[in-house]
């Protein structure tokens, strides 16, 4: 399906040296700008982050020091990029809550100045889980095949959630049926406290 367009939209994403939006730089670049028309262009550019690639973040992206040592930093490529996305709209998986920002602050530091408030966002994973709820009816339906009868209250919720997770241990053999694991595996955080503030 061709995508019904007034401006061009740019997909794109970011690999990084994190996630921290303020801190962490972007190594590597790649887009496709899509245009009214349905003509397609893609570019890709690694990126010099000026400071070193964590072990970590190298082991997701597989981009090292030594494969962006010679290569431009974001203030060197920053207005040629601006300009390729002037006018455009952006387009992104967790773009909205990642890619857009850190572009965003890259753009800041480059003092370049690129007013994205006129573009519009779409977000295909918000998408994505709004179309696919994450509720637990939804959950359930999916794994156990069954609908969740008197969802919300705390005894049908509570037996759901457990035929879940005997259903997920079973439909994925990469998940441990070990408690040690599925508490890492579940986490998102290392928070300091239960709230997630620290």
């Amino acid at each position: 399906m061709q995508l019904n367009l007034k401006n061009p939209l740019v997909f794109f994403d970011l690999e990084t040296t994190g996630i921290n939006i303020v801190k962490d730089r972007i190594v590597e670049i790649s887009f496709v700008k899509v245009y009214p028309n349905g003509k397609e262009e893609s570019k890709t550019r690694r990126i010099n982050p000026e400071m070193p690639i964590p072990p970590e973040s190298t082991a997701i992206h597989g981009i090292t020091d030594e494969d962006v040592k010679d290569r431009p930093t974001f203030k060197e490529i920053a207005k040629s990029l601006a300009a390729q996305i002037e006018g455009c709209d952006l387009a992104g998986y967790n773009s909205n809550r990642f890619d857009i920002p850190l572009l965003a602050e890259e753009f800041l530091r480059a003092g370049v100045d690129i007013d994205l408030n006129k573009r519009k966002f779409v977000d295909v994973q918000t998408i994505f889980h709004k179309m696919e709820q994450r509720t637990l009816a939804a959950a359930y339906k999916f794994y156990c095949d069954k609908s969740l009868e008197n969802a919300h209250t705390a005894e049908a919720d509570t037996m759901a959630t457990y035929e879940v997770l005997k259903a997920q241990l079973d439909r994925y053999p990469e998940l441990q049926n070990d408690i040690n694991f599925l508490s890492q595996y579940s986490s998102y955080t290392n928070n300091v406290d239960f709230a997630g503030r620290m």
